[in-house]
């Protein structure tokens, strides 16, 4: 399954984006701890060219801190790339970020000319949370909802550094099927997207394989179930989360789970690695090629018709 979420705002703020890029000599892009890859912009990669680009891993506090250090060493050998992981329980690390902003523009500081740095990620990354930090006050409205921010801003940190803002951006279609379900188990796509019966099955799925213990100390179980629907029938029993005639509301339950992950209830949760999303991005490359070939099939099979 591959999600197509693109509102017409997204969509300008793209277009926008191309056009003020030439004054651009920066671009952090705000990225999920918890889903460093899947809350990477493939068109932020394309429309940065080289540019050179810090990639700020926020809600590192949620994410578990051993998967975090591996994504940072990760993106780290990227060219042109440099990462760092933030929380909000730590703004003073944020001003680091400045520093940072500077060591990779040598020289560029040195004039009367602001620097120029283009603030970006998809929805419900932290970006807006961000900016208020750096600025020392509210300029960036905050929500727990993807699409808060709507318009493009410029922002004067006052030292030197001049902060261009972008409303939150999803590309126009989410290939890989594990990313989507990532995406939507963290927030990021809106829920009336995708069942919450669906995600809560993927996000148990996972946890299951991944984090054991952490359910288990959640839930007070002292042996787990091998299915994700035994599991969340389970916990709907224990948290009073019945119908009529007993059955478990799996909706109700699928809303629990969710919010516990999402809010660092459950415990610090990381659900992607480097080695299998690069796994994933060679398996969602054949996918792409294949469709493209079928399509061109069509394409030259109609042709041919036309012409008999």
């Amino acid at each position: 399954m591959s999600i197509q979420w693109f509102p017409g705002h997204m969509n300008k703020a793209r277009k926008q984006v191309e056009e003020i890029l030439p004054q651009i000599h920066l671009i952090i892009e705000v990225l999920d701890a918890r889903i460093p890859f899947s809350s990477e912009n493939p068109m932020i990669a394309k429309l940065r060219g080289d540019k050179p680009c810090i990639k700020v891993l926020t809600k590192s506090d949620l994410a578990d801190p051993v998967m975090t250090q591996q994504w940072i060493d990760y993106l780290d050998k990227k060219k042109g790339v440099k990462a760092l992981a933030l929380t909000t329980e730590q703004p003073e690390k944020t001003q680091g970020l400045i520093d940072l902003c500077r060591k990779m523009l040598p020289g560029k500081d040195q004039g009367h000319n602001d620097i120029h740095v283009m603030i970006m990620g998809i929805p419900n990354v932290g970006k807006s949370t961000l900016i208020n930090t750096l600025a020392g006050k509210t300029i960036a409205k905050t929500g727990n909802e993807p699409a808060v921010t709507k318009g493009q801003q410029r922002i004067n940190l006052r030292n030197g550094i001049m902060l261009f803002d972008t409303p939150g951006m999803l590309w126009p279609k989410v290939e890989s099927e594990k990313g989507s379900y990532r995406l939507a188990t963290t927030g990021a796509i809106k829920d009336t997207a995708m069942s919450y019966d669906d995600v809560a099955f993927f996000a148990a799925d996972f946890l299951l394989k991944h984090y054991p213990s952490l359910l288990m100390a959640r839930y007070q179980l002292d042996e787990l179930p091998t299915t994700e629907l035994d599991f969340l029938e389970l916990i709907g029993k224990k948290r009073g989360c019945l119908r009529a005639g007993g059955k478990v509301d799996l909706e109700k339950i699928s809303t629990i789970l969710l919010n516990e992950l999402r809010s660092g209830t459950l415990g610090r949760i990381t659900l992607e690695n480097p080695e299998e999303t690069e796994r994933e991005t060679v398996i969602v490359k054949q996918l792409i090629a294949e469709k493209e070939a079928k399509k061109a099939a069509r394409k030259k099979n109609r042709k041919k018709g036309k012409s008999s």
